[in-house]
């Protein structure tokens, strides 16, 4: 399936337009070497374009609508990934996956954001929404796993919580604190990658984690830029400065020890190359896991503490400076 090119990719479309022109017509060496140049130039176009993204175009790569999700990484890096659904509660939430795999040969937990890729499917997954169900689902699944000693990989890519009347009737809020405070006692290892849109609470209601990653073309923030822009400016297309403003690019994050790594993308995004995205993915993610799995339980949980007060604290040190 070809990839869609962003607004700001347009000299690689044009070139790419150009390449399936060629390719279409009978193949002759003039015509496959012309199509190499044009190749050549296309990777050599993306890669300055993509040098130099802004933080709102780097919010767009995030969320490409071809850009792997939790089930497309599952298939690649968890072999015998078994899907448990429902929070014993009140039913299952498609939004957020929940399921039991080997990551060599290590059992694991992984929770995580799914978006789905047609219309049927983004219904279905609510466009990547959670309810609470889903967050009640997850620490179902995430107590089960520290009951067992199993480690658990939350991959994080949403917008927002759902923010719909049955979700507010059902207890968003209490859903999402309650998984905040459980994740921070959880006796067991967990690792957070966030892979698309990390939005507001929405993410955060599966990210406290003993290491926090982003994939490079990622964001992070308390707020989507457009929400900020109609608060800050009464102005939603103030979206590119509210981008800018927010720091939530992977590697604002780490400068600010918000977030412990970013794992490279393919050239492009992830959405380019799912396999090598994966591969990429594996690299920093089962080092990472190892890392935290060898550690004291007390001095892994002291520490995960101390991680998300220290972020409170760089919030505070950053609204003083601005003041």
């Amino acid at each position: 399936m070809p990839v869609d090119t962003l607004e700001f990719e347009e000299p690689v479309a044009a070139l790419l337009k150009e390449i399936a022109h060629l390719a279409g017509q009978p193949s002759t060496p003039e015509r496959a070497g012309e199509i190499a140049r044009l190749q050549a130039r296309a990777r050599q176009v993306r890669q300055d374009i993509f040098g130099r993204l802004t933080p709102w175009q780097r919010v767009l790569v995030a969320r490409h609508p071809q850009r792997p999700y939790l089930l497309d990484y599952a298939a690649r890096l968890w072999p015998g990934f078994t899907e448990i659904h429902g929070d014993r509660r009140f039913g299952d939430d498609q939004a957020i996956v929940t399921g039991y795999a080997q990551f060599h040969d290590q059992p694991v937990l992984i929770v995580g954001h799914q978006k789905g890729r047609d219309t049927k499917q983004k219904i279905t997954r609510n466009f990547g929404y959670a309810r609470p169900e889903g967050y009640r689902k997850a620490l179902r699944a995430m107590q089960m796993a520290a009951k067992f000693r199993r480690p658990i990989i939350c991959l994080v890519d949403t917008p927002a919580a759902y923010p719909g009347m049955e979700s507010e009737e059902r207890g968003i809020a209490e859903a999402i604190a309650l998984n905040l405070r459980e994740m921070a006692v959880l006796d067991t290892a967990i690792v957070v990658v966030v892979t698309g849109e990390g939005g507001s609470g929405g993410a955060l209601g599966i990210a406290i984690g003993d290491t926090v990653l982003m994939q490079e073309y990622a964001v992070y923030s308390v707020i989507p830029p457009e929400g900020c822009a109609a608060i800050l400016w009464r102005d939603a297309a103030k979206k590119v400065e509210a981008a800018d403003a927010l720091k939530m690019t992977a590697p604002d994050l780490v400068t600010r020890g918000i977030c412990d790594g970013i794992i490279p993308e393919p050239l492009g995004g992830a959405h380019q190359d799912y396999d090598e995205a994966a591969r990429r993915l594996d690299e920093a993610l089962w080092p990472a896991l190892q890392q935290v799995m060898a550690m004291p339980s007390a001095e892994r949980l002291e520490r995960r503490y101390e991680k998300f007060r220290r972020i409170g604290r760089v919030g505070a040190e950053i609204a003083g400076s601005a003041s």
